[in-house]
């Protein structure tokens, strides 16, 4: 064999390696989906995992997730991460559901203030953050609380149900014949939000100084990158990320309470670990957060298809956690 063939088997081989290291994620979620369609016929006769109503109600589910999961990717690729995303959901749905119910807002006046209001707090996190200096961890724990205390103000700890059938398409809709092959119009959102995301970090000077900033924020401050400007850019863009979120959230659910967006940052945190984006910031894809939330969405879907006790879930969730936080501390001391 020459030597120009050996090289383009090395290259060929290397590119397959670097492509399986990068996305196991997409390996795992295949073996779940095996291992739940085999216990689904084991413990019920019938198939009831593997059928078309279930995976595509699984892909609705893990959109509103997925949506966090983008903004708490950009600001993970920094380095950082966001503790108030979860509560920025609830706030920001109870907003848009008291002004269509109580404000007599056009619905889609109040969409635009409920991903404003969600903007608004990002940039509050990252005024803080990037301009005073104060650690992400406190800044973000200190709105987390901040957003809760509003959400229960605005709702008086009660529901808001009822939203008007002009924007339900947003959670309910969908491309084709709902009792057939038809899309949720909110998985088609997500893909293309993604695409978008994928576009902005792999293409632009925006993208390319997030993973810089990874790397090391005084290195790529004296590279020329403005940094405290793109540490509020990040958050700003994940607070408004949270507010359209919440939009799909509460048209799905037709109701804004209090549990809307639980523990979001969370699990926002664990899909892009799960997904291969270190916490440590400057490496991984955004892309990779979406296929950690749809690991996640679907491994608690099959657990509770599986009728496992919803308590051992909450235990199951936090070793999952754990898991994907040493699995990334152990990626990063190979590297």
């Amino acid at each position: 064999m020459s030597q120009a063939a050996l090289q383009n088997k090395g290259g060929f081989g290397s590119r397959v390696a670097k492509f399986t290291k990068s996305y196991a994620i997409i390996l795992a979620i295949l073996l779940l989906v095996v291992a739940y369609t085999i216990g689904s016929l084991l413990m019920f006769g019938e198939q009831y995992f593997f059928t078309w109503n279930n995976l595509r109600n699984i892909l609705n589910q893990t959109v509103t997730l997925a949506v966090v999961c983008c903004g708490q990717a950009l600001i993970v690729t920094t380095g950082e991460f966001d503790l108030s995303l979860g509560q920025n959901v609830c706030f920001t749905s109870c907003v848009m559901a008291w002004l269509i119910k109580f404000g007599g807002w056009n619905p889609w006046l109040a969409i635009i203030m409920a991903i404003v209001a969600g903007a608004v707090v990002g940039a509050c996190n990252g005024t803080l953050i990037s301009y005073c200096g104060i650690p992400c961890f406190i800044v973000t724990l200190g709105f987390q609380m901040i957003c809760k205390g509003f959400a229960k103000i605005i709702t008086n700890a009660s529901p808001i149900p009822g939203m008007p059938a002009e924007i339900q398409f947003f959670g309910r809709g969908y491309i084709g014949p709902q009792n057939g092959w038809g899309i949720p119009i909110s998985v088609v959102i997500m893909v293309v939000l993604f695409i978008v995301a994928m576009f902005v970090t792999n293409q632009t000077k925006f993208g390319r100084s997030l993973y810089a900033m990874g790397g090391g924020r005084e290195a790529a401050y004296f590279a020329g990158i403005n940094v405290k400007k793109y540490r509020f850019l990040v958050y700003t863009i994940a607070g408004a990320l949270c507010g359209f979120s919440s939009v799909i959230l509460v048209t799905r659910l037709d109701s804004a309470a209090l549990t809307n967006g639980n523990l979001y940052e969370f699990d926002s945190t664990i899909s892009c670990i799960l997904g291969g984006i270190s916490l440590a910031g400057g490496r991984g894809k955004i892309i990779q957060g979406l296929f950690g939330a749809l690991f996640l969405t679907l491994f608690f879907n099959g657990m509770t298809m599986m009728n496992v006790n919803p308590f051992v879930q909450d235990v199951l969730k936090g070793v999952v956690m754990v898991g994907a936080v040493a699995l990334d501390v152990l990626r990063n001391r190979r590297k």
